[in-house]
């Protein structure tokens, strides 16, 4: 255990979360999402896990460590229903909610069709599988940046 990080942040996604730069995506998915197979196709090139758990528990634990990026419209993506894009299911209403935790504020994902998802997440740097298993527990999320500390305040 480490003094302030979430537990359920394991060495492995550790690594992850700190070798990724500005710009750099990663998945949290569910347990239907191709999961492994994406994940081979990444930077990082192996499939991470935090086990167990809901995608907005999972979630909670990385933007505990992961800034946003406010640079770009899209640096938190959902997985549209098929059939119903503007539909927005219980488990991403909870996810909006860590987002929006953590940020401090309004910061509201954007969908993003079923196939192009798994388009953009197999670019991603890695993928993150959950133990959630509802349906369209999936969510793209870029990394920002963490200001310089101001000197003189420290």
């Amino acid at each position: 255990m480490l003094k302030s990080i979430d537990p359920l942040l394991n060495a492995d996604v550790l690594y992850a979360l700190q070798a990724m730069g500005h710009g750099d995506r990663l998945v949290i998915c569910d347990t239907n999402f191709p999961a492994d197979s994406i994940a081979r196709r990444t930077v990082l090139g192996r499939l991470l896990r935090i086990d167990n758990v809901t995608a907005a528990r999972a979630v909670r634990a990385v933007l505990s460590l992961l800034p946003l990026d406010t640079f770009v419209d899209n640096a938190a993506i959902r997985m549209e229903l098929v059939g119903n894009p503007h539909e927005v299911p219980t488990v991403q209403k909870e996810v909006q909610a860590e987002i929006d935790r953590a940020e401090c504020r309004a910061f509201p994902m954007v969908g993003v069709e079923r196939h192009a998802f798994y388009d953009r997440a197999s670019t991603a740097y890695c993928v993150i599988a959950t133990g959630e298993r509802r349906f369209y527990g999936c969510f793209l999320f870029t990394k920002g940046v963490v200001p310089p500390v101001d000197e003189e305040a420290a």
